[in-house]
């Protein structure tokens, strides 16, 4: 591989590889997933909020924070408020999370650590009590996606930059 190739799909500074942009057919198919996915979950009636903890609580669980960094803002420009998102890694011992949103999230935690049966046999259990079937699906959907998307991103070591806007 050239010099000028390595400057382009690897970080200078970490040398790793991007693979999205080393490999853009295959990170376009994760994109195209992803809006599919976006679809499923708003055709399934979740609300961009409930995503976006989803979102938010997967990447939390893997410590991806290039995906952290971008639904953070996505959550925060659909109206989250700075509060639930700071007390969303212990969303268990607050009040301040619906039932569905509760049940989400537990998905959300099972569909990333599919080992744990037990936890995974629970999180259904709450989910069927406050979500149809449609809501299910898309909510483990939106979980296997972002999953995906904090692989690419936590073993590209994509960075997170300082906004000029700040």
């Amino acid at each position: 591989m050239s010099d000028t190739t390595r400057t382009a799909d690897a970080s200078p500074a970490t040398g790793r590889i991007y693979l999205d942009k080393r490999s853009p057919a295959a990170y376009q198919a994760l994109v195209r997933t992803a809006d599919a996915v976006r679809t499923t979950a708003a055709e399934a009636g979740l609300d961009r909020l409930l995503v976006e903890l989803v979102n938010l609580r997967v990447s939390q669980l893997n410590g991806c924070a290039y995906c952290l960094d971008v639904h953070t803002r996505a959550a925060l420009k659909a109206g989250e408020s700075t509060r639930r998102l700071g007390v969303l890694a212990a969303w268990r011992d607050t009040e301040l999370f619906t039932a569905r949103e509760r049940a989400a999230l537990a998905l959300a935690e099972a569909t990333t650590h599919p080992a744990h049966a037990l936890a995974q046999e629970r999180a259904y259990e709450e989910a069927r009590a406050v979500l149809d079937e449609d809501e299910i699906s898309a909510v483990i959907w939106v979980a296997i996606a972002i999953n995906a998307f904090n692989r690419v991103s936590i073993l590209s070591k994509h960075p997170v930059r300082e906004s000029a806007a700040r």
